[in-house]
């Protein structure tokens, strides 16, 4: 017999947007009960346990999106949680590099957009790019002094930690498998309970569109899952790296490219690639789920994006099936990169929107109705500024009621 548990508010998802979300709706609602639902035995299992850990500056983003205007003050709220819960952080700094003329074009498009975003950023020449990397080669840097490294698996646990804290509910293993909206309540289900609550918030990560037609609604776009893997410097070959190395991006494509990243502990992660993963949560070539590989492909959007990046997505397989092609791709950033310095680490898998036209959703999307808000889309810089969506949600469910 299933046990009902009622609430005033339930979010869906332990990932750092769910945590968040659920942490401001106690701001909102100090007399609210506010359950947490997630299907794994612990927080940060998937997205937000296994990206880069960079606290971005929102240099990249079109001035006056979403991304663009939670990042900068999302940035500044996570690095006064970080701080005021004693979680792991650093302000270091990073370099987006130009590794040849014909780059420096867009590496100048990158500067003026983070000007126009009010970053704190300036264009530096090969002699002081090298100064603060020097390792890396390149004609031209874009050096923005306020991107940093987190520990964002620690501020998932801690915003936990407070929920639970303050009496409210996180519970795991409970993956929903039905979502009934009513007149005065909509109804969630898993395999072992009813949750029953006044209001809803879903922040499904890799599953979010699944979550929001389970709810009776249509999302504008479908996730299809990217893996992105990586290697890490062995310990004597950490001085190749001091903080961040970036690539200039390819503007059609809303990958950053391979990148140098240190962590908070202390390790050197090389990558990622972005490849077609088989499954939501493939995180290697062995992780096949038919159900969900037949659903990627068959969608139109997929068809589409594959029709028009097909050689672009060959490269991507490519680097992920030789650790050559990989190693090339790093010694663009760093000539002294061997095989022999790199180690294979964990990998992550993206949850790329796609609309139906093959575009890739590339700003935070998420949909409303009645007693229901459903995140649709969280990309990077999602981390990063998950306090300051977890804040506006709560807004948005403040003037819904």
């Amino acid at each position: 017999m299933l046990k009902a548990t009622t609430s005033d508010f339930l979010v869906v998802g332990g990932g750092i947007v769910g945590l968040a979300t659920a942490w401001h709706l106690t701001q909102c609602f100090p007399d609210a009960r506010i359950c947490l639902l997630e299907k794994e035995p612990q927080v940060a299992q998937h997205q937000s346990g296994r990206n880069s850990g960079v606290l971005h500056s929102g240099i990249y983003y079109k001035p006056g999106s979403l991304k663009a205007t939670t990042c900068r003050s999302g940035s500044m709220a996570m690095q006064e949680f970080c701080q005021s819960e004693q979680i792991r952080y650093e302000i270091c700094g990073k370099i987006i590099v130009a590794v040849s003329p014909d780059e420096v074009a867009r590496l100048d498009a990158i500067h003026a957009r983070g000007l126009e975003n009010g970053i704190h950023c300036r264009m530096i020449d090969a002699q002081e790019m090298r100064h603060i990397e020097p390792h890396v080669a390149g004609v031209k840097a874009v050096y923005v002094p306020e991107a940093g490294i987190v520990d964002y698996p620690g501020v998932c646990q801690r915003l936990a930690q407070k929920l639970t804290q303050a009496g409210h509910q996180v519970l795991f293993n409970q993956q929903v498998v039905g979502i009934e909206p009513q007149s005065q309540q909509v109804v969630v289900r898993t395999p072992r309970d009813t949750f029953p609550t006044g209001f809803l918030v879903t922040c499904g990560g890799l599953y979010s569109d699944r979550l929001a037609r389970m709810a009776g609604l249509k999302p504008p776009a479908q996730i299809v899952p990217f893996r992105g893997e990586y290697f890490e410097l062995r310990a004597e070959r950490r001085k190749l790296c001091r903080n961040l190395i970036y690539p200039v991006p390819d503007p059609s494509f809303p990958f950053l490219g391979v990148h140098f990243t240190r962590m908070v502990s202390g390790d050197v992660e090389c990558g990622p690639n972005a490849v077609f993963a088989l499954a939501r949560e493939g995180y290697s070539w062995r992780s096949v789920r038919l159900g969900e590989l037949a659903e990627s492909l068959s969608y139109g959007g997929f068809l589409k994006l594959a029709a028009r990046h097909w050689r672009m997505g060959l490269g991507e397989i490519h680097r992920s099936l030789s650790k050559a092609a990989f190693v090339k791709a790093l010694q663009r950033l760093i000539p002294e990169i061997q095989s022999r310095d790199l180690r294979p680490c964990r990998a992550g898998v993206r949850a790329q929107a796609l609309a139906p036209d093959g575009t890739m959703i590339d700003d935070f999307l998420w949909v409303a109705q009645g007693r229901m808000i459903h995140v649709c889309n969280a990309p990077s810089p999602a981390a990063t500024a998950a306090l300051e969506i977890g804040r506006q949600i709560s807004q948005r469910v403040t003037q819904s009621l």
